[in-house]
């Protein structure tokens, strides 16, 4: 189980990294997807800053179980937010799926820290 976990806290958390760096660099795409949901650039700012958090806690948890349960769960409720987001703007099923996916994958990594 520990392997498991080394493995999709790795992949969770440069996950969350690129789509931070993503929003920070400003990347046109990213911008795009966040206008048609209605954040601003300064709130931009601040979710990139909180992936970036959770991301790191993902790291830091490998090693130390209560910072990797805190970073599952704030990036569960992170992209629960963002999926919530995503219906309430209509989007298709195509652009929830990235939300989605990452979202099921937190709530993966922090059962597997809660168990270990």
């Amino acid at each position: 189980m520990t392997l498991a976990l080394i493995i999709l806290a790795t992949l969770l958390g440069l996950a969350v990294a690129i789509s931070g760096i993503t929003k920070l660099r400003r990347v046109p795409a990213m911008v795009a997807v966040m206008q048609s949901v209605g954040v601003g650039a300064s709130q931009m700012r601040g979710l990139a800053v909180l992936e970036l958090l959770g991301a790191a806690g993902l790291f830091v948890g490998i090693w130390s179980k209560p910072i990797g349960v805190a970073a599952g769960v704030g990036l569960c409720l992170y992209f629960l937010g963002a999926l919530v987001v995503h219906v309430r703007a209509k989007h298709s099923a195509k652009d929830l799926t990235p939300a989605l996916i990452i979202f099921l994958l937190a709530v993966i990594v922090t059962i597997l820290e809660l168990a270990r």
